[in-house]
Parts: structure tokens; C-alpha cells; sequence
């Protein structure tokens, strides 16, 4: 079958048409779930239609949705560094899955995955695996100064851009650091404990004192 987008290479990387086809519906359906989930699902209607819906999606688009991907193409990145040959791949039923639970006030968010193939040692796995908590613990710190500006500035929006970037991006590397199942934690502490418990620990800790202790993230008109 055709690609209906042509494949491009973007600062250096190759994504075939089919690639960027699935990183634009992820990008899209998560977008959408992470509007739905912090206006707490169907209860929450009425507050993104006073807003207008156009900002709630754009802010959830430039915090959830790119937290996702960056961290998707993090895995690509490395694996192509390592010779492999990586795409990503959306996974429909669970981006289905994460609009569905969101309209019930909860989120459970697998966007799709880095497919590669070809041979590997453990610290290449390792390496790979780790690339996309990284850059999530790196967007953390570039979402402070937005945070800090939108106060300066006294902009409401721009507040709720940097706290969501910052909640969601320490959640996700956390999250993922998780040394179980298909997670990125699973394969990191295979490869290197230390280096595992290096990243997981404080990512773990900052996330529960400022998420699930404070609600950060979770402020704002939507």
C-alpha cells in the first residue's frame, strides 16, 4: 500500500511516510486524552467549552502530547545511533484506550513504540531504553523557565503550559523507569543498576512530593 505522506528526513533522521502518519495520530489522541483527564472527563465538559476547547488542546498538544513523542523518537534516536533500523509504530487500540478512560476521569496512555531490529548488547539495550526518560527529565527543566515566566508575566496560560509540562514530564520518566514488564526500567536496570537507580530515584521522588502531594500540574481553568 502507498504511503499517503511522503517520508522526510528531519535534522538528519529519516521517517518514512508511515512513521510520521502514526507520530501525528499519536500526537493527535493524546492531545485529546490529556485535555479530557485534567477537566476530569465528562464532568469536566463544561469548563473546556467555556474555554473554547482550542486552548485546552493546544496546551495538552504542547505539553502531553510532545512529552510522548520526544520521548518516542528519544528511543529512535539512539537505536538508529546504534545502526539499528527503529520507526515508530502508533498503536490504535490503546490510543483508543487512553481517549476512553480519560472521558472517565482517569488515564492509561500507551501511545505506540520504537520497532528496531538488529544485534545488541545489553548496555546498547540499555542505552536505548534510557534515551526516552532522559529527554523527558530534559524537558523537565526547560518547562521550569516557561513556568517561571508565566508568573513574571502574570500569564495564566503560559503557568499552565510550564506546571503541566513540568508534572507531566517527571511523571512520564518515572513512570517508565519502572523495572517491570514492557517498561524502559525493565531494561535499564538489566543493563546497569546503578545507572537505573541514578535516574529512577530522584525522578520517583520529585514526581510524588510535586504530583501526587501538591497536585502540581493539576491547577488552572482547565
Amino acid at each position: 500500500m502507498s504511503e499517503t505522506i511522503r517520508g522526510r528526513r528531519i535534522a538528519g533522521l529519516y521517517f518514512s511516510g508511515t512513521e510520521l502518519r502514526d507520530l501525528l495520530i499519536a500526537w493527535v489522541a493524546l492531545g485529546v486524552a490529556f485535555m479530557l483527564f485534567f477537566v476530569g472527563g465528562t464532568a469536566g465538559f463544561d469548563r473546556l467549552l467555556a474555554a473554547g476547547l482550542v486552548v485546552p488542546l493546544v496546551v495538552s498538544l504542547v505539553t502531553a502530547g510532545i512529552a510522548f513523542l520526544l520521548h518516542e523518537v528519544a528511543h529512535k534516536v539512539v537505536a538508529v545511533h546504534y545502526d539499528q533500523i527503529a520507526e515508530f509504530r502508533a498503536d490504535n487500540g490503546m490510543l483508543f484506550l487512553a481517549v476512553m478512560t480519560a472521558l472517565l476521569g482517569f488515564i492509561f496512555a500507551a501511545p505506540g513504540a520504537v520497532h528496531h531490529r538488529g544485534r545488541l548488547t545489553d548496555r546498547e539495550h540499555g542505552h536505548i531504553a534510557l534515551a526516552g526518560p532522559v529527554v523527558n527529565l530534559l524537558l523537565t527543566v526547560v518547562f521550569v523557565p516557561v513556568f517561571v515566566i508565566g508568573l513574571l508575566i502574570g500569564s495564566p496560560i503560559v503557568v499552565l503550559i510550564g506546571e503541566r509540562g513540568i508534572a507531566i514530564n517527571l511523571f512520564l520518566a518515572a513512570f517508565n523507569l519502572i523495572p517491570y514488564g514492557p517498561l524502559d526500567g525493565k531494561t535499564v536496570i538489566g543493563w546497569s543498576k546503578t545507572v537505573w537507580a541514578l535516574t529512577f530515584v530522584p525522578s520517583a521522588v520529585i514526581a510524588f512530593t510535586l504530583v501526587f502531594l501538591f497536585g502540581f500540574g493539576f491547577g488552572g481553568p482547565f
